[in-house]
């Protein structure tokens, strides 16, 4: 009996968990069409923010080393800034940017990071647990972002990073995050975030025309600048939570299914324990009534 007690625990044990994992994969479901959504409308707004900075900046008087955000140097450290999130149970989506930083510290930044020219600033509690895990504890975090969400907060930490490249503390700054692609797959990706870099002009696409802007390319290039700068953190973060709602869904979906597979098995095991039992109860109440027969 203490068999079947303790199989009827488990049998509850696992049923609540399920009924949590469902709710939870709901919940990240209504979640996940909000963020899509966001990301959809922010992209071809970004993407074209960027195409008009590119045709500004190929075609400005003086060149694209007159303004900072484009200025190349060899001074500086190179920053890495790994986007995840505060929160668990989303599978992989936290530890694969963790390990993506970590294989760029040891591929594509091994020598700068053996003279001390490397640093971290983490935006999520986990992948910064990841990276301290790592040995790559982060200078600094913005993970009250998380707490808080809203496009000013996100410009602010990005006016930061932009002041810190501006000042020369920064030769580069890379971000690390999942790419949304749909709601089956993210891909961790690295994009150089700072300096901003250029296409080549392509004389032949008529979006690279020469139009007549005013009052000048220069001063248009200026003002748009810290906002493309902006816009390029914004749908890196945009993208991030998208990816974290969708991997929270796929996890606890077959967290679901587990559970739903392990409780016929232990229900199995009840009926088999149980059928024991009664077959046990019989057996001694027909040696019983042997006994007392003889």
């Amino acid at each position: 009996m203490a068999n079947l007690k303790g199989i009827r625990l488990r049998i509850n044990s696992v049923r609540t968990t399920r009924q949590v994992t469902s709710a939870m994969k709901m919940v990240s479901a209504a979640k996940l069409n909000k963020a899509q959504s966001d990301v959809e409308h922010v992209r071809p707004f970004a993407g074209k923010l960027l195409e008009i900075v590119n045709f500004l900046g190929n075609s400005v008087d003086g060149g694209k080393d007159d303004f900072a955000n484009f200025r190349v140097s060899q001074k500086g450290k190179i920053l890495i800034v790994p986007i995840a999130s505060n929160k668990g149970l989303a599978g992989a989506f936290s530890s694969n940017v963790a390990k993506e930083v970590d294989r760029l510290v040891k591929n594509d930044f091994a020598d700068a990071y053996a003279r001390g020219e490397v640093e971290f600033i983490a935006i999520g509690k986990q992948v910064a647990k990841g990276l301290s895990a790592r040995g790559l504890k982060p200078k600094k975090d913005f993970n009250a972002l998380f707490d808080a969400m809203s496009l000013q907060a996100v410009y602010d930490i990005a006016d930061e990073l932009n002041s810190a490249f501006v000042s020369g503390e920064y030769r580069e700054i890379h971000l690390v995050y999942n790419e949304f692609v749909n709601k089956s797959v993210q891909r961790v990706t690295a994009k150089q975030y700072l300096p901003l870099t250029l296409e080549a002009k392509e004389t032949s696409d008529s979006r690279l025309l020469d139009f007549i802007v005013e009052p000048n390319k220069a001063e248009v290039l200026q003002d748009l600048l810290p906002q493309a700068v902006r816009t390029k953190l914004y749908a890196a973060i945009l993208d991030s939570i998208a990816s974290e709602h969708s991997a929270r869904m796929t996890s606890m979906s077959k967290a679901t299914d587990n559970a739903t597979e392990l409780l016929k098995d232990l229900q199995l095991q009840y009926n088999k324990a149980r059928q024991g039992a009664i077959t046990n109860e019989l057996i001694e109440i027909v040696s019983g009534a042997e006994a007392l027969n003889n």
